[in-house]
Parts: C-alpha cells; sequence; structure tokens
C-alpha cells in the first residue's frame, strides 16, 4: 500500500509571512506619510493624537497576532507530524512481535515437532512478550510524565554497580548480545539515595538506545563517578555507532522526535526513550546532556544527578 503524500508546510508559512511584511510595510509607510504631512494631520485631527496613537498600536497588535499565530501554527503541525510518525512506528512496533508469536502459536500445535524445537519456541515467544512488555511500559511512562500524572518513587539508597549490571545483563538477552559488548565502568562502593525505578530506566533506556543504533558487533561503555569538588553523579553512556547530527542535538529529548535519516528510521523505536530519560533525569533533580562529533562517529549521553547519601 502506497503511503500518503504528506501536505507540505510550506505554503501557509509563505503566505503568513507575506502577510506580515505587508501588514508592517502599510503599518511603516502610514506612519511616514503621516511624519511627512504632520501640518495637514493636526489641521485634520486637531488635539485628537490620541486616535493615531491608538491606530498605530491597534495596527502592532494585528501584526503580533498574525506573527504568534503563525508560529503556533507552525508548531501544532510539527506536533501532528510527530504524534503521526509515532504511531507508525508503534503500529510496526506491535506487528513484528505479534506475527512472530502467531507463528510460534500454530508451530507448537504440531504434535510432531522435537522437543529442542519446542523450547526454542517457547524461548522466542517470551522474547516477544518481553519487548511487547517493554514498549507498553515507555509508553505509559511517556504518557504519564508528559501529563503531570506520575506520582514521584519512593527515595532509597542504591547500589549503583549492582543496578548497571542488572541492566546490562538483562539487555544482552534481550539483544542477544555477549556481555563483554557493554563495558561497564563503576567507581567503588559508589551508591547514593535516589529513586531506584527511575534511574533504572533512565539506565534501561540508554543502554538500549546505544545497542539499537548501533553495528551488529556494537562497543558500549557505561561509566559511572562521583564528580571530582562536586556533590553530584556522572553517568555517562558511550558507543560507536551511527551518531547524531548536530542540528538534532537539541531535539532529540522531545516527545515522539526521530533523526529523519534513513539510518534511524529504519531501526526500532518510537521518539519516546530520550523523552522519558530527560523528563525523568529532571525529576530527580539532574540533567542529560549528549554529544556526538558527527554522523557515523557515535554518541555520549552524560546524567549528572546529585549525590545524596543515607544520612542527608
Amino acid at each position: 500500500m502506497v503511503a500518503p503524500k504528506r501536505r507540505s508546510i510550506s505554503l501557509p508559512i509563505i503566505l503568513s509571512s507575506v502577510a506580515v511584511v505587508l501588514t508592517a510595510t502599510l503599518l511603516f509607510g502610514w506612519i511616514f506619510m503621516i511624519a511627512r504631512n504632520m501640518e495637514s494631520v493636526r489641521e485634520t485631527i486637531g488635539g485628537n493624537y490620541w486616535l493615531l496613537v491608538g491606530g498605530i498600536v491597534s495596527f502592532a497588535t494585528v501584526i503580533s497576532v498574525i506573527v504568534l499565530f503563525t508560529v503556533f501554527l507552525i508548531r501544532e503541525i510539527g506536533e501532528v507530524r510527530r504524534q503521526t510518525g509515532f504511531i507508525d512506528s508503534v503500529t510496526h512496533e506491535l506487528r513484528t512481535p505479534l506475527a512472530s508469536l502467531r507463528l510460534a502459536a500454530e508451530t507448537l500445535a504440531r504434535p510432531e515437532l522435537a522437543a529442542d524445537r519446542r523450547e526454542q519456541l517457547r524461548r522466542m515467544m517470551l522474547d516477544d512478550v518481553e519487548r511487547l512488555s517493554a514498549l507498553v511500559d515507555g509508553i505509559l511512562d511517556a504518557s504519564r510524565l508528559s501529563s503531570g500524572s506520575r506520582e514521584p518513587g519512593d527515595l532509597d539508597e542504591v547500589d549503583v554497580g549492582e543496578l548497571v549490571e542488572d541492566v546490562v545483563r538483562e539487555l544482552a538477552v534481550r539483544h542477544h548480545l555477549e556481555a563483554a559488548r557493554v563495558e561497564v565502568e563503576v567507581e567503588a562502593e559508589l551508591s547514593f539515595v535516589v529513586d531506584p525505578h527511575a534511574l533504572r530506566t533512565v539506565v534501561l533506556n540508554l543502554v538500549d538506545n546505544a545497542i539499537k543504533y548501533s553495528s551488529s558487533e556494537p562497543r558500549i561503555c557505561v561509566a559511572v563517578r562521583r564528580c571530582p569538588g562536586d556533590k553530584k553523579v556522572e553517568l555517562a553512556v558511550s558507543d560507536q555507532g551511527i551518531g547524531i547530527a548536530k542540528g538534532d542535538l537539541k531535539r532529540i529529548f522531545e516527545r515522539f522526535y526521530r533523526v529523519p535519516e534513513e539510518a534511524v528510521r529504519s531501526r526500532h523505536g518510537t521518539g519516546l526513550g530520550l523523552f522519558v530519560v530527560s523528563a525523568l533525569v529532571k525529576a530527580m533533580g539532574g540533567k542529560v546532556e549528549a554529544s556526538s562529533p558527527g554522523e557515523g562517529e557515535g554518541t555520549t549521553f552524560r546524567v549528572f544527578l546529585p549525590l545524596r547519601d543515607a544520612r542527608a
């Protein structure tokens, strides 16, 4: 089926720009003509200068409204496009594991199926269910964060090294990777008080992204350390994957946003993972930033969180 062609937003932008320019030209032309013929204006309006001032203010207000409306319209069109892309991505993300589950279920119904093949299909079905569960959890997290309905989690002292190792093991199984593909460097005996679920979600999304947007043999490093001279913890996730163009670095934390390059679009994703990361990090009182030398040169995400200990 041929996808419907997207309507261009260039025409409304051009028309709005022309309207603003014409309106501004009329306003300044009006002021210029009045200034040149001030004597005749005085004779015409007498002492009612407030009419002149009121006209200028009204005209300026019209220009401002047109500009604001144009900006709002462009943003809304962009948001609708991102939501449409999100729906397409989610549909694809759902269709693939569901088709796999159906095929596995139909195959398991064969009585002559060997025991080892049954076990292989069972593991494959569990992988697909885990993938669907992760997708649903990500969408629910994004929905709660964007609506402000997510309740802050309970704070607890977390062993960061143990948490990171647990996440790496889970993702290695999910993506069928050797655990050695993800190098973990955590400062010895590093623990601090934080929302465990939020921190785990942040680490999971960042490492999962690093795996998805790397080659078939990824090399990823997860490093956690105390910031010297500062009461903060730095979590850095680096990869040698497809990288991010500088023009997209400021937008990748927006909800539904996905880098338009084909290298990104051809991979699984919904455009919610980094939005969830950014929102959770802010909720924990920290900040997140991304850097990349350019396309094809890898990416590094750094998360800075306040260092609280159990005695605080």
